[in-house]
């Protein structure tokens, strides 16, 4: 059942609105004239008519004689507290020929509308694709983009879950932004609120039990997705993932924190979501994906509906974050008292979870599932994400927290792994404008209680000093990219560093080739440097990655056959100072299998290839 407004043409327009409970449901429209429509209930609560009205009218939904705007509003001109408005999405589309990006060659770009360009906008985007692809991207995920209070906003208070927001560009703006990149060749995805709503402008709870009180989220009541008419909750939902495929053409959504969306049914929400996913794909004749965040460790997010899962394609691996992270700064605080060790970084590689039912310190309890069966494509990792960056005290990035150098290996920790990598808009280039934690709201006890809340959260990770005021603009204008600087020194160098590790990853069949059989993750003895290695068919590559603070003198046995150098991080060329490596191993040939010295320099990556011959 879809619902809300659809501007049928010839200035008639269909309604559609969930209303379990309510006795009376009209449609008031307010401009450009005013008049009120009754609508009519079916048996399951669905409240319909169809009316004259124009695009671009305003209305409200009547519910027994109280106006609210409609939950599935397309478009809110004039905020979240005012009238919705009625859309005609026909718009002239140039992507007839896109096919979606396959998982194993997808390498996703995460970004902030309202702060990766001056303007804030989609369409200010539009210009800086090609540069993206130059990179080596093949998708941008845009953070939330569902009408939130004001203008400034991470996108995660959202409650108009169909509404583009208005100050990033609306409809229109969203419409060219996915229409450009696909001409291109760069895929679109987008990140989703399926757990909670926002809290300022959130009147959905007036329309039916979209709520209960059964569990509990940390923003409060959870959606109702397992009782008493919770078939309208789910449509709602559904209906929402398949608007953005429909009308947007957006190539995949990834569903914020779904281990908060609670569900004792004998189908899960998700399920339902993947089923539905699944079946608009069959009718487009191309793939549409779904990647979840989740912080459960558990296989049934990917594992197939056949085999008791839900079928996602794609799971977020924050604890491959959690490994480097902690390798690479050293903090201990919150969750990253369960990592620090260089086993855990090799394990990420090998089995993709960290925690497969070990004893957790930080959680005090045995946690995860082992996922070493599963391909590395249905897991993403990162280095930095929005979440990893604007939720610590200051928002610092990597390049606040380490050398040149370590940034250099951690680029090719991510890049050279089989999973998909994800990029934090400015963390090629080494962006050291902050990304902050800002909200506009519009109701003073609302942002005091975010201001208190925040305090609270950074008290968990012992963090000491003020954060930034979330309510302020200048906390936003202080996170906006500083984009110029890309082709600057070091900053150039590492993006040119990070495009080259994309190649070799593209242009590499064993770096191209994601088989977690044909790969081997090892701590070599007495040194905190970790082995890689990736084989398929005849191409095989070793990446040595040290993530020691010395230098280190390793003993490599090396296989038989000849290893060219494809990349030391330490050279001139990528901004270091030290000697080069040889460019081919061994040195000399004298047995099957040659013991060979090496020099690594701190915090660095080098990565050979054999040959056949």
């Amino acid at each position: 059942m879809e619902i809300g407004s659809r501007y049928l043409g010839d200035r008639q327009c269909a309604f559609t609105v969930w209303a379990p409970h309510r006795q009376q449901v009209a449609v008031h429209l307010i401009a450009p004239e005013e008049k009120v429509i009754p609508l009519q209930k079916d048996p399951f609560g669905y409240w319909q008519g169809t009316t004259e009205a124009e695009s671009g009218a305003l209305y409200f939904y009547q519910l027994d004689g109280e106006d609210y705007p409609d939950p599935a509003s397309h478009a809110q001109p004039q905020g979240v507290h005012q009238a919705s408005q009625v859309v005609d999405h026909r718009f002239t589309w140039m992507d007839q020929n896109w096919q979606s990006i396959p998982l194993e060659k997808t390498v996703v770009y995460e970004l902030h509308v309202g702060t990766f360009t001056p303007e804030g906008t989609f369409e200010a985007i539009i210009p800086r694709i090609s540069e993206l692809l130059e990179l080596g991207v093949t998708a941008i995920e845009l953070l939330p983009i569902a009408q939130f209070p004001g203008s400034r906003n991470w996108g995660y208070d959202g409650v108009y879950l169909y509404a583009v927001q208005n100050s990033y560009g609306g409809v229109t703006g969203l419409k060219k932004l996915v229409n450009a990149c696909h001409q291109q060749g760069l895929a679109v995805i987008l990140d989703v609120v399926y757990n909670h709503f926002g809290p300022e402008g959130n009147y959905i709870g007036n329309y039916g039990p979209y709520f209960t009180e059964k569990y509990k989220t940390p923003w409060g009541s959870a959606i109702n997705y397992d009782g008493s008419y919770s078939y309208g909750v789910r449509n709602h939902f559904v209906q929402n993932a398949l608007y953005w495929f429909r009308e947007f053409h957006i190539d995949g959504l990834r569903l914020d924190a779904t281990d908060n969306i609670f569900d004792q049914s004998a189908k899960h929400f998700l399920q339902e979501l993947v089923e539905a996913t699944a079946a608009f794909s069959q009718q487009q004749g191309r793939k549409f994906y779904l990647m979840a965040e989740s912080d459960l460790n558990d296989t049934r997010w990917v594992r197939s509906a056949s085999t008791g899962g839900f079928g996602l394609d794609v799971q977020w691996n924050d604890e491959f974050h959690h490994a480097l992270h902690t390798l690479l700064t050293g903090e201990s605080m919150g969750y990253y008292a369960d990592f620090g060790t260089l086993e855990q970084m090799a394990k990420a590689y090998t089995h993709n979870f960290v925690y497969t039912w070990n004893f957790s310190k930080n959680r005090q309890r045995y946690y995860g599932s082992d996922a070493s069966e599963f391909s590395p494509t249905q897991f993403l990792v990162c280095g930095q994400n929005h979440d990893q960056v604007g939720n610590r005290l200051l928002g610092d990035r990597f390049s606040h927290l380490l050398s040149f150098e370590a940034r250099k290996l951690a680029a090719a920790a991510v890049l050279l792994s089989p999973s998909i990598p994800l990029l934090f808009m400015g963390e090629e280039y080494g962006e050291v404008a902050p990304f902050q934690y800002f909200v506009s709201h519009g109701d003073p006890d609302l942002i005091e209680a975010v201001r208190k809340g925040r305090k609270e959260e950074f008290t968990a990770f012992h963090a000491e000093g003020i954060a930034p005021d979330p309510q302020s603009e200048e906390t936003f204008q202080q996170s906006k990219l500083r984009w110029e600087s890309r082709h600057e020194g070091q900053h150039q160098k590492l993006w040119l560093f990070y495009q080259t590790l994309l190649r070799l990853r593209r242009e590499v069949p064993a770096l191209s080739h994601a088989d977690r059989q044909k790969l081997e993750a090892a701590v070599l003895p007495d040194q905190k440097v970790l082995k890689l290695r990736r084989w398929y068919q005849d191409s095989e590559v070793l990446c040595l990655l040290n993530f020691n603070v010395e230098p280190s003198s390793i003993h490599l046995t090396l296989p038989p056959g000849t290893w060219k150098k494809l990349l030391y991080s330490a050279e001139p060329e990528w901004g270091g100072t030290e000697p080069e490596l040889p460019d081919i191993l061994p040195l000399e040939r004298t047995s099957a299998i040659t013991q060979q010295p090496l020099m690594l320099h701190p915090h660095s990556v080098v990565i050979y290839t054999r040959s056949s011959s």
